[in-house]
């Protein structure tokens, strides 16, 4: 079987470094207007990611998609 290749498009996003860092209603409300902006997409997956920092968690989600109509 020949090797085969993807191309997906993706995008991290996280709150601001500080006070409602943490805050992940706040995180999910961001990521949703975000896609909203993209427009006509698939997305293929979710990630939720979580650093600890001296001032405690900081979450991010990294958006991974593609393009309805296959252009970028």
């Amino acid at each position: 079987m020949g090797r085969q290749e993807y191309t997906t498009l993706h995008f991290s996003q996280s709150n601001p470094l500080g006070e409602g860092q943490a805050d992940v209603p706040k995180l999910l409300k961001t990521v949703a207007a975000t896609l909203q902006d993209l427009g006509d997409i698939t997305v293929t997956d979710l990630i939720l990611h979580n650093e600890i920092t001296a001032d405690g968690d900081w979450p991010s989600i990294t958006v991974y998609y593609d393009r309805e109509n296959g252009t970028e």
